[in-house]
């Protein structure tokens, strides 16, 4: 999963345990954890506090996947650190996954930390800061059986939700730092993960996100199998087994990965009506040398495959994606394959990144890394391919009446709404009476490359 803008859980009333504060790095994983942290500081008593340098409990769930966000971290604990050194009552927490990464080195470089803990250990908050209390210092990143979750977690939306069906991942790319931070795959039972859902549409959410780092690898760990001889529990069994949930209007996943992606997957998001018609599925790189270097264990026309027979089952359906410029050992000519696929493709929206040599990944060893200049001007030229193509992508869309679901206000005109298309675009439009969790159909008048503008119709 991609790494996203930095997210802090909103403010609520004061409490006499104190207030919370966490920073949440990355992907929707990590966001995913934050809330579930979030609703066990306040079972505990905490309060969401006003503002980063006053609350009484701070916590940065961290991620690793790049280097810039990994250094982005290091600068925020320098300035609670200091503030520590003068309000020794400050609690600081590094969780998620650069505490998994670093562990006890976390606490040398950083001294003024109490709590240490990785991504598998999210759950465990309430015990490990109980530890905390009693006067230690905590690393708490080994080997971890993930418990199913009885928190209730602190939302950060009321109309989408995130639900986990898989925690860690068992492949072994090359540039990927995640399984060794995030550990082995361990699947949700489906009667979980539906009692979960069930207990959200309760409480009114309209879309639930269902998350995975490979979600298509769903319940490969998980015993059983059928009178035929296929196994009970794979990730197209789930969405079966959940997508009528009372209440819930759409339902959404990722991440998924094209090895393991399915023409029966394919086929039950056609037919299950609760399910978008939006599917994220990196590729990483347009070029079949690469790729096997990445260690992703598909190739171009694999993944090509894969894309047109979601279009040819769905034609509207919107696909998104991941991509890597300047992986070791990259030609230009390789990395026009990667431009190639992008433009033959269509795609609606993909995540970019330069390569970032991570710590313990075979890759970063290699001899033939990437100049960091080549690396910027590859991927400047790639952004405005995907810019281009998301651009051309959009104009489907004028003069259209789509389904909106609403999720808020748009925060630079409160007299609008936004919200998301069944194909997740971002959608704006005048509140009209309208608002969080209403499906309006709405009347799309101007089209962007990532997002649309309407008018709700009767």
């Amino acid at each position: 999963m991609r790494p996203s803008a930095i997210e802090t859980l909103p403010a609520s009333s004061l409490s006499p345990r104190g207030t919370y504060w966490i920073t949440t790095f990355g992907c929707q994983m990590n966001k995913a954890d934050s809330e579930r942290m979030a609703g066990i500081l306040e079972q505990l008593g905490y309060a969401a506090g006003s503002g980063e340098d006053e609350a009484d409990l701070v916590l940065y769930n961290t991620c690793t996947i790049r280097d810039n966000a990994e250094q982005k971290v290091y600068s925020y604990l320098g300035r609670q650190a200091r503030r520590k050194r003068t309000n020794p009552a400050l609690t600081l927490v590094v969780a998620g996954c650069v505490a998994q990464q670093e562990g006890e080195a976390l606490l040398r470089r950083v001294p003024e930390l109490d709590l240490v803990m990785g991504p598998q250990h999210a759950n465990r908050l309430e015990t490990l800061l109980a530890q905390v209390e009693s006067g230690q210092q905590v690393v708490a990143t080994g080997e971890h059986h993930i418990l199913e979750d009885i928190t209730t977690a602190r939302r950060d939306s009321q109309v989408c939700a995130w639900v986990n069906v898989i925690y860690g991942c068992n492949e072994r790319c090359t540039y990927c730092v995640v399984p060794s931070v995030r550990g082995r795959e361990q699947s949700r039972l489906p009667e979980a993960i539906r009692l979960e859902m069930e207990g959200l549409a309760a409480r009114g959410y309209r879309e639930i996100t269902l998350l995975g780092q490979n979600i298509d690898a769903y319940g490969r760990d998980l015993p059983g199998s059928t009178a035929e001889g296929r196994h009970r529990h794979t990730f197209t069994d789930l969405l079966q087994h959940v997508h009528d949930v009372p209440g819930l209007a759409r339902l959404r996943f990722a991440t998924s990965h094209p090895r393991y992606f399915t023409d029966r997957l394919i086929d039950a998001c056609a037919s299950l009506p609760n399910v978008c018609e939006h599917f994220h599925i990196p590729f990483q790189s347009g070029d079949d040398a690469l790729l096997q270097a990445m260690a992703r264990g598909y190739t171009v026309d694999r993944y090509r495959r894969i894309i047109d027979r979601i279009r040819e089952r769905m034609p509207d359906a919107a696909i998104s994606a991941d991509a890597i410029v300047g992986f070791p050992g990259e030609t230009d000519a390789q990395f026009r394959h990667t431009l190639d696929l992008v433009e033959a493709m269509g795609f609606d929206q993909v995540n970019t990144a330069a390569y970032s040599p991570r710590p313990g990944t075979p890759a970063a060893l290699w001899a033939d890394q990437v100049d960091e200049a080549v690396k910027v001007a590859r991927l400047q030229e790639l952004n405005a391919a995907v810019e281009r193509t998301a651009r051309q992508r959009s104009a489907r869309y004028l003069g259209r009446v789509e389904e909106v679901l609403v999720e808020g206000s748009n925060p630079r005109d409160a007299g609008q709404l936004m919200g998301r298309t069944r194909t997740n675009r971002l959608t704006f439009f005048p509140a009209d009476g309208h608002g969080p969790g209403d499906l309006v159909p709405v009347a799309i008048d101007t089209v962007r490359a990532f997002s649309l503008s309407g008018h709700a119709r009767p």
